[in-house]
């Protein structure tokens, strides 16, 4: 078995395309592999700044022979059916085998070599792999995300003889990339000079020479453990960033952290606009002193160079354009003070959320007063839920969210400090827009609660109402994040707000506005929204470990309080994984069964069930007296939302359940007794029904 070694050198790959770029190789490598027949040990992909390479460990020299026997037309078969067939297999008719009136081609191919399917895979790869952008730089169709410079390709140790044609260029000269076994360096720092490479472990290790870090994650550990040790020289620690690592990893071939230094003044600053001015403009980590409040004054640069000076002169200069970029940040927060709620609010008038849902400031008035109706049912008071919903919004027109998106709401709630309003208020700005996502916190302050449910609803009810709802993976407003908030607001919380009763008629109310330009079918609108939310509990249940099928069975009684319908999945849950609650599940899908094979013949019977009928079944008179304690302990349980309680009630029916089924004929020939089972069958499933729908569970 053989190794394969690929290496695509180009011009400077952005950082946020490079392990996109990676797996992409590494999917259209492997089913072109596939399809070819061929096997192999181990395929790993790397993705950098400048180079994406693939080594594939125990290929064989060659696919393997082919030997099989293809069916072919009866030998009745019109002649275009046998022309079809004989061009298929490209044999003629007298080579095919006739058994019992059919037609069958004995198939024989030779294996092809490997080296002749990675050239075929490599011209595949540079004329299919997309990239979000892309550049074409000669004549030809091929495009790439950068120019291409060199390729690596080696089987065995031996060059694969392939060549990329890029077409005409500049000038009308007719290019070729022809595969090599020779690679470069880091630009500034190598050997200045490409080198030779025998296999993966040679080119691994010459890459490193020459200050090149091939793998991803090998450089995000070079970075962070390299920032982490020049904090403590100085004694201070990194503030970690997740997204920032990735970026900064994909930027250097080989990162080096420097320490730098910022004026202390810039500290006066709100941290986030501080971290934000370091991470979105210069790509900069924060650093603190390690148990104090804020932030230090200075910050980890990532170079791709080990400087002669240690880096001081880098780490200087980065100082001059942090303090150029945080500069302007002082500006805005001197300005936007200046300025305040009030001017604020007015120009939202100007502002357009949606050409068919109004202004910002229209849907200012709307959040506001939803988040009035929904504050008493999560215990927040509603005139303070009112109020400070109009100013939750007024950020979006200062200079400072202009400049950087991201802190809207963070600045909302800094600015309401300084204008004096109270701690709950400036929360409530601060943190009404989350939790934004899945790792995001959830609010618990009553008052930011009330609002972030009233922005999200009233989100998520309008782009409804103009039939903006999600298709397929496409999702531009974000409306499954929003229902997704509004879930886990309502469970984080154990909030009991009932969707179709409470939170859905209130945004439907607060968005009957003349600007509206659709008239909302309240009934049907509101049935969409169920069923979104229904997907929704669904998708969050399923990955915490709960099976679908189980949140189907609960949201088919109508339920719409989330943190019931929650409780009822993890007890049902709870009873299926034990022997009572998968027999008597099967249990009830046989009397589901036999119950619809009457329905389609009439009505069912109705009325009490006897259990003094002459020569009646002790099973049938077991199972009667056992579903009648079932119906009032459940009944009970439910009233009392004890869940396990009415597990348990269910679970006495198992044994008289099976003992019915074993011992009495349901489909009696004496029409007076068959009535009655039907009536009892009827009566088990009602009972089983008012804790979910079984019919909707699997098994």
């Amino acid at each position: 078995m053989s190794q394969l070694l690929i290496e695509i050198f180009s011009e400077e790959i952005p950082a946020r395309m490079q392990q996109g770029g990676a797996r992409d190789l590494e999917r259209i490598t492997s089913d072109a592999f596939k399809k070819a027949g061929l096997t192999w040990d181990s395929l790993t992909t790397y993705g950098g700044p400048r180079r994406l390479t693939l080594v594939v460990e125990g290929l064989p020299v060659a696919t393997p022979d082919l030997n099989e026997e293809l069916k072919g037309p009866k030998t009745s078969a019109p002649a275009q059916a046998m022309e079809g067939f004989l061009r298929k297999t490209g044999l003629t008719q007298d080579q095919l085998v006739e058994r019992d009136g059919i037609y069958y081609a004995q198939v024989s191919q030779k294996g092809r070599a490997t080296t002749e399917v990675v050239a075929e895979t490599l011209e595949t790869v540079f004329h299919t792999m997309s990239w979000p952008k892309s550049q074409r730089w000669g004549s030809n169709s091929l495009r790439w995300v950068r120019p291409i410079h060199r390729i690596i390709a080696l089987f065995d140790g031996a060059v694969i003889p392939y060549e990329l044609d890029l077409g005409s260029t500049i000038g009308g000269v007719s290019k070729k990339i022809v595969a090599s076994n020779v690679t470069e360096g880091h630009r500034f720092m190598g050997a200045g000079k490409p080198f030779e490479v025998t296999d993966f472990a040679d080119y691994r290790t010459k890459l490193e020479r020459n200050f090149v870090v091939l793998s991803f994650e090998d450089r995000k550990a070079k970075v962070l453990e390299g920032a982490k040790a020049v904090c403590a020289a100085k004694g201070l620690e990194l503030v970690d960033d997740i997204g920032l690592l990735d970026e900064v990893a994909g930027l250097a071939e080989w990162p080096t952290p420097i320490l730098g230094d910022m004026a202390p003044e810039f500290l006066a600053l709100p941290p986030e606009v501080v971290r934000l001015s370091m991470k979105v403009h210069q790509k900069y980590f924060a650093v603190r002193t390690p148990g104090a409040e804020g932030l230090a004054p200075n910050y980890v640069v990532v170079a791709n160079i080990e400087a002669a000076d240690g880096g001081k002169a880098l780490a200087a200069g980065n100082s001059k354009v942090l303090s150029a970029r945080l500069n302007d940040g002082r500006f805005f927060w001197e300005e936007d003070q200046k300025v305040g709620f009030d001017k604020w609010n007015k120009k939202l008038s100007g502002v357009t959320f949606h050409a068919k849902l109004g202004t910002m400031a229209e849907r200012v008035e709307r959040i506001a007063k939803l988040a009035a109706e929904i504050a008493p049912l999560v215990g927040a008071d509603a005139a303070e839920a009112e109020k400070a919903a109009r100013l939750a919004k007024a950020d979006l027109a200062s200079g400072m969210v202009s400049e950087f998106p991201e802190l809207q709401g963070i600045m909302g709630g800094y600015y309401a400090r300084l204008a004096g309003l109270s701690d709950a208020t400036a929360d409530a700005i601060r943190d009404h827009y989350k939790p934004q996502g899945p790792s995001d916190s959830v609010p618990t302050a009553p008052l930011t609660v009330a609002i972030a449910l009233a922005d999200k609803l009233d989100t998520l009810v309008g782009f409804f109402a103009i039939d903006e709802q999600p298709t397929g993976s496409k999702d531009p407003y974000a409306l499954r994040r929003s229902s997704l908030g509004i879930i886990r607001l309502i469970l984080d919380n154990n909030l009991r707000i009932g969707l179709d009763s409470d939170a859905i008629p209130a945004a439907l109310e607060a968005l009957n506005q003349p600007n509206v330009q659709r008239l909302v079918d309240h009934l049907s609108l509101g049935s969409e929204l169920s069923d979104f939310f229904a997907d929704r509990l669904t998708v969050l249940l399923r990955d915490q470990g709960q099976r679908h099928d189980l949140v189907a069975a609960v949201f088919a009684l109508g339920d719409d309080d989330l943190v019931r319908i929650v409780r009822r999945v993890e007890a049902l849950s709870g009873f299926l994984a034990t022997d009572d609650g998968a027999n008597l599940l099967a249990g009830y899908k046989r009397a589901s069964n036999i119950l619809k094979a009457e329905e389609k013949k009439g009505a069912l019977p109705s009325g009490a069930v006897s259990t003094a009928m002459a020569n009646q079944p002790a099973e049938e008179v077991a199972l009667a007296n056992a579903t009648a304690t079932a119906d009032a302990a459940v009944n009970k349980a439910l009233e009392t939302e004890d869940f396990a309680a009415a597990m348990t009630a269910l679970a006495a029916l198992r044994a008289p359940v099976d003992a019915f089924f074993t011992g009495v004929m349901v489909n009696s020939d004496v029409a007076e007794e068959r009535d009655n089972r039907l009536k009892l069958l009827v009566h088990v499933r009602e009972v089983m029904g008012r804790v979910a729908d079984f019919g909707q569970i699997a098994g």
